[in-house]
């Protein structure tokens, strides 16, 4: 699959805002392994082989094991994750489906009860960023490299 353009020099205002919400979001209160596993799911609901990968390595190389990565894709059926990475899982899962599932009351509920509110509307944005990445390397072919 080739890349069909490149979305940084077609249009580097639009680029420059979302590089502002990628700093903004590492910036706010949700940890940063935390938003690596959000990014890694997010990523493989929306098909997107660029972010899976990225985050992937970068997880790893920021510590996290091989064996919590291979088991995001399968995380209510693992016993790896602890409740608040499930309910941001949950959270990340219903906000990028959004249109599948609306966000259910149960899917709040549990996440409400890991995060503030604060948390909660950062955890969204952080959630809303990577389906946002995802929508431009998925529309444009933007591939891994090896």
């Amino acid at each position: 699959m080739s890349p069909r353009l490149d979305y940084y020099n077609a249009s580097p205002k639009a680029m420059k805002a979302m590089l502002a919400m990628e700093a903004l979001t590492r910036d706010l209160s949700i940890e940063a392994p935390l938003l690596q596993l959000i990014r890694i799911r997010a990523s493989q609901l929306n098909g997107c082989a660029f972010c899976t990968d990225m985050h992937s390595v970068d997880a790893r190389r920021a510590g996290e094991s091989e064996r919590r990565l291979y088991a995001i894709a399968v995380w209510r059926d693992s016993g790896f994750f602890n409740p608040r990475e499930r309910a941001a899982l949950a959270w990340a899962e219903a906000v990028t489906l959004l249109a599948e599932s609306h966000v259910p009351d149960d899917v709040y509920q549990l996440a409400k009860a890991q995060f503030s509110e604060a948390e909660l509307v950062d955890l969204t944005m952080a959630v809303t960023t990577i389906n946002s990445w995802n929508r431009l390397a998925v529309s444009f072919r933007q591939t891994p490299s090896d």
